[in-house]
């Protein structure tokens, strides 16, 4: 059960699920790029996922651990990013078709909100005191704000580069771009830029994850490179509170070197405000960033993690295993199916009790 601890055999070999972890049936036929469980506002836990295989799925899970399969939508490219509106009745999907569609999970239709010049990198939905919007992300250098109502953007924000990635936690936006630029925003009345950041990481940033504070602000936010490294950064604190770390690494090589892999995706526990990374040595980790402590690590799976999240009461970690191509197409192999499992996590994120 969910709201225990331990996990539960799934009858799966050790090898392609080492951890034991529950397996979420029918899942994607080629690497998955995006996941997202719904929100608190609706009693249900929903995963949905979106893939290179241009499909988003939905699937319910249910308490005992069992996933249900409920429905599917296409688009005309792959599937880059997903995200749930606020209610929970609506899921977006940001395509490399260079549009992004709003799925409506009632009436299971979808319609195309959203378009940019170029395939659509990340998407968030924006829910304001005085506003709400969709905020997409694309390889055109562009941010744009989309009123569901209207074809056209309400907002479009020039970016330095190509957005890479992208968080939202309101009041707050983070992207970071191609050439390593990072702008945080603000979004409160309207969004502006708030400002740039420079870091210490010295390669390609791949992912970002906004963190709160005790009282649940949003203060700073994670970062992930290439490089296998985390930079953790405080907006507002002084500097010697931001620092970075190493992870997704493998020491022993005969040769004496370390093998080094991108962190391809971040996120913070609901509750803990712990952290939890993935990465292309095919593993998970769990740390405490307030503590500079690792919590745990998993076992290697047979294929890099893509993407995770929690749910939102951060009983349940997902998390995705297919080829991040970060080797090239001739490491592909097709033999290697797709997986998404999810994990019992509460007490594992806990923090440590100081001694």
């Amino acid at each position: 059960m969910f709201n225990q601890s331990g996990g539960l055999q799934t009858g799966t070999s050790s090898t392609s699920n080492p951890m034991q972890d529950f397996e979420v049936v029918s899942p994607p036929d080629d690497s998955v790029s995006s996941l997202a469980f719904s929100p608190a506002s609706i009693p249900q836990n929903f995963l949905v996922a979106g893939s290179w295989d241009c499909n988003v799925r939905c699937w319910e899970v249910e308490q005992s651990g069992k996933t249900v399969p409920k429905s599917m939508q296409s688009m005309a490219a792959p599937v880059l990013d997903v995200c749930w509106s606020d209610d929970g009745t609506k899921v977006f999907m940001a395509s490399c078709d260079k549009t992004a569609k709003c799925w409506d999970l009632a009436s299971n239709q979808a319609i195309q909100v959203a378009a940019h010049d170029a395939p659509i990198k990340t998407c968030h939905w924006i829910k304001a005191s005085t506003y709400s919007c969709l905020m997409t992300g694309s390889w055109d250098k562009t941010l744009r704000f989309w009123d569901l109502r209207s074809p056209k953007p309400a907002m479009t924000i020039n970016l330095i580069e190509r957005c890479y990635c992208a968080d939202v936690d309101y009041p707050m936006a983070v992207v970071g771009t191609a050439g390593r630029g990072l702008i945080v925003y603000q979004l409160e009345g309207s969004p502006r830029e708030y400002k740039t950041v420079e870091l210490s990481l010295k390669y390609q940033y791949r992912c970002v994850a906004i963190f709160k504070d005790k009282k649940k602000v949003p203060t700073g936010f994670a970062i992930g490179s290439t490089e296998g490294r985390v930079a953790i950064h405080h907006l507002n604190l002084s500097s010697k509170e931001n620092f970075t770390f190493k992870c997704h690494r493998t020491n022993g090589t005969p040769n004496g070197y370390q093998d080094i892999y991108a962190v391809n995706d971040i996120a913070f526990h609901p509750v803990h405000g712990t952290v939890a990374t993935v990465g292309g040595d095919g593993t998970f980790g769990f740390w405490d960033k307030d503590a500079r402590t690792k919590l745990k690590s998993s076992e290697p799976m047979e294929q890099p993690i893509t993407r995770c999240c929690f749910n939102h009461n951060g009983q349940i970690f997902a998390y995705a295993v297919s080829y991040d191509w970060s080797k090239g197409h001739e490491y592909y192999n097709p033999a290697k199916k797709n997986s998404i499992f999810l994990r019992p996590c509460f007490e594992e994120l806990k923090p440590k009790a100081s001694p």
